[in-house]
């Protein structure tokens, strides 16, 4: 749905996406890849993707708290959006933290040689964080796109509802009537 919103609002809304995609695109492929380069002679570069990474996850969740109470509906519902999508991520990267202390357990414990452990974290650990960046990526890029056209997910708009929002367009009717319609017109021949 396209709501009425002024050029200032758009500019605060795209904020937490933008600090997204940094982190997604910026950190963890850009600084990563080159970190990765580097990490014959130098592991502290490395070690710096998941303290940024967790740096910028965590203020996105902070503010999005925040801007519950300080923020325009618009900016705090956009906030909201990213938050979710920190904590999935924050989950993934659980995953994989577990996943690795597993593989250390079972090299160190149970006599796992290393290229089992390495295919296993490999595999089941960062395989799925490559993939949920990927994902990510794509998704904040199109909810910027949708914030730079003011648009809202109705989705979003039922989760949290703004009576005084002023509606350009309204995605939820058409949608809903399709099929009525196209049963009606069936019914009909």
């Amino acid at each position: 749905m396209k709501l009425e919103l002024s050029g200032d609002e758009i500019r605060r809304a795209k904020h937490p996406h933008e600090l997204f995609l940094t982190n997604m695109i910026g950190n963890h492929i850009l600084w990563f890849v080159a970190a990765l380069g580097m990490f014959g002679s130098f592991w502290q570069p490395l070690a710096l993707v998941p303290v940024f990474s967790v740096a910028i996850l965590g203020y996105i969740l902070w503010r999005a708290r925040r801007a519950r109470q300080e923020s325009s509906w618009y900016v705090m519902c956009q906030w909201q959006i990213a938050a979710r999508r920190s904590r999935g991520f924050i989950l993934m990267l659980g995953v994989l933290v577990t996943v690795s202390c597993l593989g250390l357990l079972g090299h160190f414990y149970l006599g796992m040689e290393k290229v089992a452990v390495m295919a296993m974290v490999g595999g089941m650990g960062l395989l799925p964080v490559l993939v949920s960046v990927l994902a990510l990526i794509v998704m904040e890029s199109d909810a910027l796109h949708q914030v730079s056209q003011g648009k809202l997910s109705p989705r979003v708009f039922e989760r949290y509802p703004n009576p005084e929002a002023v509606i350009l367009e309204d995605d939820r009717q058409s949608v809903s009537e399709q099929p009525a319609q196209r049963i009606k017109s069936e019914t009909d021949h």
